[in-house]
């Protein structure tokens, strides 16, 4: 798909990409795309998608709110953002081609610490650009074959509107992607009309058609199925499972923010599935994030609702010392009294922002840290370690299997 040199003055990668007649300029931003405005409810298993439309020049692919987007050849150089898409990527062998993703760093040693545990999968982001909040100048010195972004999201940056999208779509390459998902989050001014939700895994099936890789998305989607119904077959009766809390603590000691478990959108597609009772469901504490879904907590409110078990992120992304936050909560006059604390049932998580490969990895951790007399004991995180290792019996899933997949033996 790369042209040379002498070619690229004349047809460039951007003329490769077509759009279909309802996305092009106005379509795209003014809420003209060809796809339907119906808002579906979204599960937590892989559901069938539907596969890349074939055309007389190539093939397109439908996924709000950028509509639907045609490709004359796969893309090659893609422009990433959030972590979600490039776990998609890189899910689909395509991590190399990433030029771009917010927080590069971040990333790199958030995922480290996941394919450490899959034979001949590797990272190395170092040195790209972070792309949040993007520029339009950057975007052009890219040159991408297309950008795994939300438009609607990229549309709330500082600087951007609708005619720098529709520049750049028209003059670099195409938009595709959805974030909003995460939470189900309110589409900004403008986009309501074209916007839809996803599941994780439907997004994720979107982009492997772009990139024409349906084969490995479908079989990392039936080792996702295999490992949700060995969650659901397992759960104990409601009466007997824990309550949890999901929480970030702040660089102030003091605060902390609480995430809702089983909210809908993505970013709780591991918790969902555990059936547990969220002890912050009923929480009041200052507002933070969109509607209110997430709260701002101080010890006195998390002591108040009381979990069972108290899921931290931060460690595995190295922006906290999991060993430091447990002694810190054992020794502070109220955070002692929790019951998580009590228990020592004070455990490491990954990140919200999930794509296919963590997911299946949190979904496996998440089920051992709530219910070890079911799935297994969770051997515990390590600071700075990778992903710890999992007696073979024990795992919900196969190593083995999903790094063949990532690596082209599907």
């Amino acid at each position: 798909m790369v042209q040379d040199e002498a070619e690229h003055e004349e047809t460039t990668r951007r003329d490769y990409v077509k759009y279909g007649g309802a996305v092009v300029g106005s379509g795209l931003l003014g809420g003209c795309s060809s796809r339907s405005d119906t808002t579906p409810t979204p599960t937590d298993t892989p559901t069938e998608t539907d596969t890349a439309t074939p055309t007389e020049t190539g093939y397109s692919v439908q996924m709000a709110p950028a509509g639907e987007v045609r490709f004359e050849d796969v893309p090659q150089d893609v422009f990433t953002i959030l972590g979600h898409h490039v776990d998609m990527l890189l899910a689909l062998g395509r991590g190399d081609d990433i030029n771009a993703m917010h927080a590069p760093g971040y990333h790199e040693s958030l995922y480290q610490k996941f394919v450490d545990r899959l034979d001949g999968v590797t990272v190395d982001w170092e040195g790209l650009y972070s792309s949040w909040p993007p520029t339009k100048e950057k975007l052009y010195e890219l040159d991408s074959d297309v950008h795994i972004a939300d438009p609607a999201k990229v549309s709330t940056a500082d600087g951007w509107s609708d005619d720098d999208l529709t520049e750049i779509e028209e003059n670099v390459g195409p938009w595709f992607g959805n974030t909003l998902s995460g939470t189900n989050q309110t589409p900004p001014p403008g986009w309501a009309d074209q916007y839809q939700y996803y599941t994780l895994w439907e997004i994720f099936g979107k982009v492997a058609q772009v990139f024409q890789e349906t084969d490995r998305y479908e079989a990392l989607a039936s080792v996702h199925e295999s490992v949700i119904q060995t969650i659901k077959a397992g759960l104990p009766p409601e009466r007997e499972r824990p309550s949890a809390a999901l929480v970030l603590f702040s660089s102030s000691k003091e605060k902390a923010w609480g995430y809702k478990l089983n909210h809908p959108g993505y970013y709780a597609a591991h918790t969902r599935p555990m059936g547990v009772t969220d002890a912050l469901a009923d929480a009041v504490g200052e507002g933070y994030g969109d509607d209110g879904r997430n709260i701002t907590l101080d010890y006195e409110l998390l002591l108040e609702a009381d979990p069972d078990v108290l899921l931290v992120f931060g460690p595995m992304a190295e922006y906290h010392d999991l060993d430091e936050i447990r002694t810190r909560l054992e020794e502070h006059d109220i955070a002692r009294e929790i019951t998580a604390v009590q228990e020592g049932d004070v455990y490491a998580q990954g990140a919200r922002r999930q794509g296919p490969i963590l997911n299946l990895f949190q979904l496996e951790m998440t089920a051992k840290e709530l219910y070890p007399d079911v799935f297994g004991e969770w051997p515990g995180y390590v600071d700075g370690e990778p992903y710890p290792e999992v007696p073979g019996d024990e795992r919900l899933f196969d190593r083995q299997r999903v790094a063949d997949i990532i690596n082209g033996d599907v």
